[in-house]
């Protein structure tokens, strides 16, 4: 029950952020500046991604050599690309949008739309993944999860630790686009 109060506080404090963005600029901009460095970090890995990969097809391919850390490094590279990026394209409007009616919606309805998906999907979304990630990063990091492989990368639970971490920047980005949305929908009725 002490971890149950625990995660209870956490999840609670990660909707502080988002609550002081909505009374402070400084706040919101903080905010962004958060989840964008998420994105600043996976576009990083995007060059050592494309020269790892590079090279684990050139050694094979050419020279039938392989290394196994080589290989999975592509999965970490990938999965800090990934992971990282998603929160800060979501509040970019980058992300991947199946757009059958809403570009034909007025501005107001695609403006209660991106609210509610926020609210509604996003925000719960980055919620339920924390909540079911939590015991299953804390199992590896409490046992300092390595690969499976002899010369692997002995650092799983570095990777595992994306999990939540997407959660975060997805959770931050949900509330900064709520907020901004909110504001617009406000303004609008004005």
């Amino acid at each position: 029950t002490e971890l149950m109060t625990l995660k209870i506080i956490v999840l609670a404090f990660l909707f502080l952020p988002g609550a002081m963005a909505a009374r402070l600029p400084a706040a919101e901009k903080a905010l962004e500046r958060f989840v964008r460095t998420g994105f600043i970090v996976g576009a990083c890995s995007v060059l050592p991604l494309f020269l790892v990969q590079l090279a684990v097809v050139l050694l094979r391919s050419v020279f039938s050599v392989s290394f196994i850390w080589l290989q999975e490094s592509t999965l970490y590279l990938f999965g800090t690309l990934f992971l990282l990026s998603s929160g800060a394209l979501l509040v970019m409007d980058q992300h991947v949008r199946v757009d059958i009616f809403y570009a034909k919606l007025a501005p107001k309805r695609r403006q209660l739309i991106d609210f509610l998906g926020a609210v509604l999907f996003v925000i719960p979304l980055s919620m339920l993944i924390l909540i079911v990630s939590w015991d299953y990063v804390a199992t590896s990091w409490s046992q300092l999860e390595r690969s499976q492989e002899a010369s692997g990368i002995h650092a799983v639970f570095l990777l595992k630790s994306l999990i939540p971490a997407f959660a975060v920047m997805l959770l931050f980005a949900g509330e900064l686009m709520a907020l901004r949305v909110f504001r617009q929908l406000r303004s609008s009725d004005d």
